[in-house]
């Protein structure tokens, strides 16, 4: 269990059962009683207000009315909710969208500096569309969960990412791409890239997508992706905040 996953284990555990042992949250996590101490000193410095006492009668106790007070949401998670949002809207009205709206710029606003414009730039390469008709979306698939942070990753950073792909016929490739855009044409979702073996733009189904990875090599340049008319920017469709600096 990673350090992140073992946090809200942990975070988790106190709130459904209001008081513990260090023994339980060490069977619960899997980790040593050192460790957990360990992440009970981190989740203390996030704002979360953890009591501890020794003896008979102890334990570990979670104050009810603590809440972490650091935002501590990485770029690709609220990307993900932002583009949710957004393929929903696409394809259908949503209830309460204006609400929605709100608690994701509030969430925007929570985010430090630095990743805000990660944020920024992350949406610039987000594109929505509609399928054209006859489509084949029988065999739709699920998408890889790694592959949006592997896809941040390699975007933000211009660095080449790697996977195997499986096309129509179900022929399996091994691919190493310049991630350029993402674009989403409900219910498919595709990454846009420039394959350098092709000499071109190539647009791969997340769903056929395995084992990505980011890839060492050098930078590569960003480039214009030739999108069609009725494919349109995620930030030309809805309005964006200003990014505010210190």
């Amino acid at each position: 269990m990673q350090r992140s996953e073992r946090h809200e284990t942990i975070i988790r555990y106190l709130r459904r059962n209001h008081g513990t042992t260090l023994q339980a949250l060490c069977s619960e996590t899997g980790a040593a009683r050192r460790t957990v101490l360990r992440d009970i000193a981190s989740l203390r410095d996030q704002g979360f207000i953890i009591q501890s006492e020794v003896g008979r009668g102890g334990g570990v106790r979670l104050d009810p009315s603590s809440v972490q007070t650091t935002a501590r949401l990485a770029v690709p998670e609220v990307f993900a909710l932002l583009i949710t949002v957004a393929a929903q809207r696409a394809t259908q009205p949503i209830p309460f969208s204006d609400l929605a709206d709100s608690a994701l710029a509030k969430i925007e606003r929570a985010l430090p500096t630095d990743k805000l414009r990660d944020l920024r730039a992350f949406l610039e390469c987000l594109y929505i569309g509609e399928l054209p008709a006859g489509q084949d979306i029988s065999q739709l698939g699920p998408i890889d969960p790694t592959l949006l942070p592997v896809f941040e990753a390699g975007f933000l950073n211009q660095t080449p990412i790697g996977f195997d792909y499986r096309d129509a016929k179900g022929h399996v490739t091994s691919r190493t791409v310049e991630p350029q855009a993402m674009l989403i044409l409900p219910p498919l979702w595709y990454i846009v890239a420039w394959d350098p073996a092709r000499d071109g733009f190539r647009h791969f189904r997340m769903d056929r997508i395995d084992a990505p990875a980011v890839c060492d090599g050098p930078r590569f340049r960003r480039r214009h992706v030739p999108f069609n008319r009725n494919v349109q920017s995620y930030t030309g469709l809805v309005p964006q905040p200003a990014v505010q600096t210190d």
